[in-house]
């Protein structure tokens, strides 16, 4: 039951409204009352969200001065972390998140603004 409800957390489904005629060639039509089937609930992230909370979680970094990040701050051009900061980072962000980030794509993930766009897109982000 907790699965179903993980998993309905995440689930949306557009909007339809289908009508029922009646007949048994036909059951669903235009003359015969709608129903409507609707997502448990629509909870993503809004981009401003992510931005913020991302922004956040490399601000707490022990080597990062809070000052210098921004939402376009690469993490070893601007801010002078080594590849071991980087993974450091992105496991923060996907403890933060509570998601899972594939290895292939932490390793691409190098600059707040990546870490935005990723999590605003994944689907699962909460």
């Amino acid at each position: 039951m907790a699965l179903r409800a993980a998993v309905l957390r995440h689930v949306r489904v557009p909007v339809q409204t289908l009508t029922r005629t009646g007949t048994k060639s036909r059951p669903w039509g235009p003359n015969c009352g709608s129903i409507r089937f609707l997502s448990s609930h629509d909870d993503h992230l809004t981009k401003e969200e992510v931005i913020d909370r991302v922004l956040s979680v490399v601000k707490s970094f022990p080597k990062i001065d809070p000052s210098k990040v921004t939402p376009n701050v690469h993490f070893q051009n601007d801010l002078g972390l080594d590849s071991l900061d980087n993974v450091e980072i992105v496991m923060a962000l996907e403890e933060e998140f509570k998601l899972e980030i594939p290895d292939k794509e932490a390793d691409k993930i190098d600059s707040c603004n990546l870490a935005i766009e990723y999590i605003y897109n994944h689907p699962m982000a909460g």
